[in-house]
């Protein structure tokens, strides 16, 4: 078992595909838009059918303003170093900072010719490897004195000016599986890359002791290298296998990863941005919460143990740690989640149903205790809202943003500036559809399991869940007009005034609905024991 206490990190691994540019770069781009930490691009510069490399990574890290980019991983055999290393430089000087560095020793070597590239054996692809790295780290080292001096089998730098050095300390990744590579990696590299498909059980284990023997036989803490691994599966209601099946599966097997193999990056390999948005918004903050506790959880001290008690209520289940209350004080005693206020303030002139004849649900009783395991639901439904309401925030801003963008592209006239118009609009219109799906599914999920459950306990709740599903109706029918809207948008520039009046009336009815189910619901989900 090995945890190096390494923060967590999450990524995606984007197909440079060529076919459709505009698409590929909003995915990208979407990656930092749902808050993941890190994207990365395969490189293989004798595909015709990829964009190159580096020319989409310098082109995304000027889309993007906070979300790291990488090469997973660099072709060294195609790329020279001394050129790569003032490339990784530049790039991390212009991005400010946002720049990590996988290598490769180099794979399919009949394209590799092909491309003018020499064809190596696994042990030359290694010493090359380890040449280069030493040619990199001292451009990079631009105080030293002197230029750059190495006299190797493969490469040959001498007297090179060091420079420029990169705006943060780069990382260097190795995608590594055969013992010299990841020895290599334990002695030069910073981090280990392996793609979980092509290893065998115990190969994280086996990698990982052989990474930490090299590394302290050079002289360096086996934390000096951070673990990362690309990842691949599906999600799905129920679960079918490794990484395939709901949300709540990938967490725990994302969390046995991070503490049983020391794994602190966890690099997706999907185009869907439906995929990015669950492993963003549900995977990755509940990892991060669960390793977290467990960590912490580990640092305590051993005690003695107390006598035992009578229960004053009943304990918590190992999932709660899952559950992050948002507003919710989630303690024994007096309900104490809070729902939603609805503050009144409404975007559009249009008015989808009449909030007045809404209908209230039984009275709680003021004397009723609750245990932190009933109160959790409520703060779980709070929570779910709380990130739809987020969501929602994001589409605002990024209709802002789109038409700000489309004022300054349009009088700018260029090619570029056409082409940053068409991106903007395809991950606005991306990231509205993923987010309506989302919403449907949601409300689908209630129709089906959740309000039938609530009517069948206590049927004094039947006309408050009668209401909801209602507004259910209603919502679809405003998330129709959206989608409408969004079409018309997509093939016309002139349609975004009436793309932000329907999401203006959607952000309306949807709040509102949020508030209102959360006041009836919260302490009857509680009371009624559903989960």
């Amino acid at each position: 078992m090995s945890d190096y206490g390494h923060d967590l990190v999450f990524g995606s691994f984007v197909t440079p595909s060529g076919g459709n540019p505009d698409r590929t770069v909003g995915v990208a781009v979407l990656a930092e838009q749902v808050g993941l930490d890190l994207v990365t691009f395969q490189d293989h510069p004798y595909q015709p059918a990829f964009l190159d490399t580096w020319t989409l990574l310098s082109f995304v890290a000027a889309r993007t303003s906070h979300v790291h980019v990488a090469a997973n991983v660099t072709n060294l055999p195609l790329r020279p170093p001394a050129v790569l290393a003032r490339s990784v430089a530049s790039l991390d000087l212009l991005s400010g900072g946002r720049v990590s560095l996988g290598l490769g020793a180099g794979a399919f070597w009949e394209a590799i010719e092909a491309m003018g590239g020499r064809r190596l054996t696994p042990g030359q692809g290694v010493r090359a490897l380890e040449e280069a790295i030493e040619v990199i780290r001292q451009l990079w080292d631009a105080e030293a004195r002197g230029g750059v001096r190495v006299d190797g089998e493969f490469y040959r730098v001498w007297g090179a000016k060091r420079g420029p050095a990169p705006a943060h300390a780069v990382p260097i990744w190795l995608g590594a599986y055969k013992p010299r590579m990841l020895q290599l990696t334990g002695r030069r590299a910073d981090g280990w890359l392996p793609s979980l498909g092509y290893l065998q059980p115990g190969d994280l284990a086996k990698g990982n002791a052989i990474i930490d023997d090299a590394a302290q036989q050079a002289g360096r803490a086996p934390q000096d290298v951070r673990r990362l691994l690309n990842v691949a599966g599906t999600f799905s209601a129920a679960g079918r296998g490794a990484l395939n099946g709901p949300a709540e599966q990938w967490v725990q097997e994302l969390a046995e990863l991070a503490l049983g193999e020391g794994i602190s990056a966890f690099i997706l390999a999907s185009d869907d941005p439906d995929d990015l948005r669950r492993f963003a918004g549900e995977v990755a903050p509940a990892v991060r919460e669960l390793v977290a506790a467990e960590r912490a959880r580990g640092a305590e001290p051993e005690r003695a143990p107390e006598p035992e008690r009578e229960p004053a209520a009943e304990p918590e289940p190992a999932a709660t740690p899952l559950v992050r209350p948002s507003r919710a004080t989630v303690t024994g005693g007096a309900f104490a989640v809070v729902p939603t206020p609805d503050d009144g303030v409404r975007r559009s002139d249009q008015q989808v149903w009449d909030e007045s004849t809404r209908p209230t649900g039984p009275v709680p009783d003021p004397n009723r205790i609750y245990t932190p395991h009933e109160q959790a639901t409520g703060a779980h439904l709070v929570q779910i809202h709380d990130g739809l309401r987020a969501e929602l925030a994001q589409i605002h801003d990024l209709i802002e943003q789109v038409a700000a963008g489309e004022i300054d592209a349009g009088a700018a006239r260029s090619h570029i500036n056409t082409m940053t118009m068409r991106q903007n609009r395809w991950t606005l219109g991306v990231y509205c559809e993923s987010y309506c799906r989302i919403v449907t599914t949601h409300h689908t999920i209630e129709d089906q399991s959740f309000f039938p459950r609530l009517r069948a306990r206590d049927p004094r709740l039947g006309p408050v869940v009668d209401r909801l599903e209602q507004e259910h109706h209603v919502i679809h029918d405003v998330l129709e007009g959206v989608d409408r809207a969004l079409v018309a948008y997509v093939g016309s520039p002139g349609g975004l005034a009436e793309l932000r009046a329907a999401v203006d009336l959607l952000t309306d009815a949807l709040l509102s609905h949020l508030s209102y189910e959360e006041r009836e619901l919260v302490e009857p989900l509680a009371r009624l024991g559903i989960a």
